[in-house]
């Protein structure tokens, strides 16, 4: 009599998070986000489980030294609408580097990640920092291996 295979499903009770640390100067923008999208939703892990959350925490430091190929600097534009007429706003890739770049990592995970509760849930644990510093040492990030 053969014996049927168990498929293993993660819970809340059987996971283990980790802290991962990414340095994302010189990093391109989109080949970083998704592998920073993956390290989050837990697909680097055997243990990988679609409906449950098994990620990781991934702090990401030099945010405002992320690098983009072609013109994307003048020609990428970030719409945001205040729901009013006429209320519909856009900046460009630079303008966003030179205010907020934190936000350009954040928005580009997200697009990378599904549109449910799961995601939402898991881009909480997207920690983004300008400089070079950032407040999680005591939780003593690993680095994460990331390819060019």
């Amino acid at each position: 009599m053969t014996r049927a295979m168990k498929t293993f499903v993660a819970t809340p009770a059987n996971r283990q998070r980790d802290w991962l640390v990414v340095d994302a100067e010189g990093h391109t923008l989109g080949r970083l986000a998704t592998q920073i999208a993956d390290a989050l939703r837990g697909k680097r892990k055997p243990q990988y489980t679609p409906h449950c959350d098994v990620g990781d925490f991934v702090v990401v430091v030099n945010a405002e030294k992320i690098a983009v190929t072609g013109n994307k600097l003048q020609d990428k534009r970030y719409y945001r609408h205040s729901g009013f007429p006429g209320g519909l706003k856009s900046r460009t890739l630079q303008e966003m580097l030179d205010r907020k770049p934190e936000d350009v990592i954040r928005l580009a995970v997200k697009g990378m990640l599904p549109r449910n509760k799961l995601a939402r849930k898991q881009m909480l644990k997207l920690k983004i920092y300008t400089g070079a510093e950032h407040p999680h040492s005591a939780q003593q990030p690993q680095p994460l291996e990331v390819n060019r």
